[in-house]
């Protein structure tokens, strides 16, 4: 491991690697940051028009790996076109996305527009007095033919950087202190860093890698963090059996917030920065870091057929996010695992959690995991109170589906055979320039298998239902913890979630099925008293204990102004603790060399 202060370079320009001079001439970007602690950075691209009337520019309306139409051309303010001696010319809209700009016969032309960076994201800008997050598809413009298809060419970028910035980061190539995109596509999928950065690089099998955080201060652990990177690295290539990138960059922006997206050659996560200083939450940035690099390979080069090439104007849909997403999630606490950063405890610990937020959550029995894939664009990032009756997750239920399908090729097989052999097979086969359709990924399951387990795979991620555990439990030697004995009754249930306005105490989301569900509570209604006596927000947890499951209990709520009274027959709460993972007392030792033979030892 080795140590590299970041660059002190002020400004970066952008321009073309020598195997690219051949080419037609790039669209070159530059952007500035005069005033950051006003969120603005100002952006020119200067295009060329081949003799053309009229040139069109379009913006990305949404980034890959986010399925939602984010419509990123709202942040464009202050819309100017010039030839290059200066001359004013006429620029129009022409869709949400695009604009026409009529040429003159000018050779080429400088567009210029401010760009408003306030949504701190993984798919968003952000910019401010000591530091920028510059993501691709939010950024920058492309020629497309008018009213047509996007025009490929190459880019180069410049970042006039403010004085107090030491540097900038991305994984786009380098030459001459500069960086080039080949295309739309790379560029897009190139987020940048810059501010006053901590780089740690390393190698593996020959290929840099480098940890970038923005933000460490006095309170992030760096080279702890870095170490532990290398370790993760290291245990994804040995999985997969190689690198596919000629060098991977993990941009780490400490920034109070949090999330991840992956990228072909980088990914970009934001973390607290408390986030090293305490276990439980250093583990789930690994588990982030874990997830995000499995993505090299899955998903950026092995994908769905249907996510490439990429229309940026439209929604792409596809049923296989369950393979995308949710394989990669139960694979990104496992790796954590396999590479000795995680207990065997914290780890069942950590799929005990997965297992509860599945088992309550009433979508499960209504939505099926394809059903959620192809919704992603109208449901998954567009989270309401009603969100976990209507959502089951591709990345949850997905993970829990790898792990029983990982149980049952490990069965059928006589444990010669796993899951690992399902990726890296489909990963031969399919991680060139086609993708795969849905039943090419399913065959690739029967053939590892050895026999077709087709009908298996369609009840679990095409339909709707619960999970049956039990093979899992068999296999590894494992059971759900009893249920303790409780020593007083359970205080009384209402199955809907509260928060606190202006004193009040509103219902934030029911859960459907429960009792409040059952009643009559909407969402939004005010809780003014229970059985006739007023509830204070402080107060409810105390009154419910008050009550048990059974109970007849008469709600007053307020609904818009108007008062009214629901009749609610309470529950009794899920238990956290009824899907707690532990070894079975009984465990056999084929079923414990299984257990260590899947996690490893401690």
């Amino acid at each position: 491991m080795k140590y590299s202060a970041a660059n002190r370079a002020i400004v970066f320009a952008m321009m073309l690697l020598p195997t690219l001079m051949n080419a037609a001439e790039p669209i070159r970007h530059t952007i500035r940051f005069p005033n950051p602690e006003t969120n603005y950075a100002e952006v020119e691209a200067t295009v060329q028009t081949d003799g053309q009337p009229v040139i069109e520019l379009m913006m990305a309306v949404w980034t890959p790996g986010s399925y939602l139409v984010r419509d990123y051309s709202g942040k464009v303010e202050s819309e100017h076109a010039e030839a290059a001696d200066g001359t004013p010319l006429t620029v129009r809209k022409s869709k949400k996305n695009r604009w026409a700009i009529e040429t003159g016969g000018a050779a080429e032309v400088r567009f210029s527009y401010r760009l408003y960076c306030r949504e701190m994201s993984v798919r968003s800008n952000w910019v401010e007095a000591d530091f920028a997050i510059i993501v691709g598809a939010a950024t920058f413009l492309a020629r497309a033919e008018p009213g047509g298809a996007l025009i490929d060419s190459q880019h180069e970028v410049r970042l006039e950087l403010p004085e107090n910035w030491a540097a900038s980061h991305s994984a786009l190539p380098v030459a001459d202190n500069a960086y080039a995109a080949a295309n739309f596509d790379e560029l897009l999928d190139s987020p940048i860093l810059a501010g006053n950065l901590a780089q740690y690089d390393f190698e593996v099998d020959g290929v840099p890698h480098s940890l970038v955080n923005l933000g460490e201060g006095s309170v992030w652990d760096g080279p702890k963090s870095a170490v532990d990177v290398e370790k993760i690295t290291r245990a994804e290539i040995e999985f997969w059996g190689g690198t596919p990138y000629k060098n991977y960059s993990f941009l780490n922006a400490i920034t109070e917030s949090g999330g991840g997206l992956e990228h072909k050659n980088s990914t970009l996560v934001m973390a607290n920065r408390w986030a090293t200083s305490t276990r439980e939450n250093y583990l789930k940035w690994l588990y982030l870091i874990s997830h995000e690099f499995f993505h090299a390979w899955n998903v950026k080069r092995l994908r769905p057929v249907e996510l490439g090439p990429f229309d940026y104007e439209t929604e792409v849909y596809t049923t296989s996010l369950w393979v995308v997403e949710g394989l990669t999630s139960y694979y990104d606490p496992l790796i954590v695992r396999r590479a000795g950063l995680s207990t065997t405890e914290e780890y069942l610990k950590e799929l005990s959690r997965e297992i509860t937020v599945l088992e309550t959550a009433p979508a499960r029995l209504t939505h099926g995991l394809s059903d959620s894939s192809f919704d992603a664009w109208i449901k998954y990032y567009r989270r309401s109170e009603n969100t976990a009756n209507s959502v089951v997750s591709y990345y949850g239920k997905g993970a829990l589906v790898g792990l029983l399908l990982d149980v049952h090729i490990r069965k059928l097989t006589n444990d010669q055979k796993s899951l690992d052999d399902v990726m890296r097979s489909a990963y031969e086969r399919y991680s060139g320039e086609t993708g795969y359709t849905q039943a090419q990924f399913r065959q690739v399951v029967n053939d590892v298998a050895g026999q077709d387990v087709g009908s298996w795979i369609a009840e679990r991620v095409d339909e709707p239902g619960e999970l049956n555990y039990d093979e899992f439990l068999e296999w590894f030697g494992l059971r759900f913890a009893p249920a303790k004995e409780q020593k007083e009754p359970a205080p009384a249930w209402l199955g809907f979630d509260t928060r606190q306005q202006e004193g009040r105490l509103h219902v934030a989301k029911v859960q459907r099925d429960g009792p409040g569900y059952a009643g009559g509570v909407n969402a939004e209604d005010e809780l003014l008293a229970i059985n006739g006596y007023r509830v204070t927000p402080e107060g409810l947890a105390d009154r419910l204990k008050a009550f048990h499951p059974g109970d007849q209990l008469s709600l007053l709520v307020s609904r818009r102004e108007q008062i009214v009274s629901l009749a609610v027959t309470a529950g009794e709460a899920p238990g956290e603790d009824r899907w707690k993972l532990e070894a079975d007392p009984g465990a056999t030792e084929a079923q414990k060399a299984r257990l260590a033979a899947w996690l490893g030892t401690d």
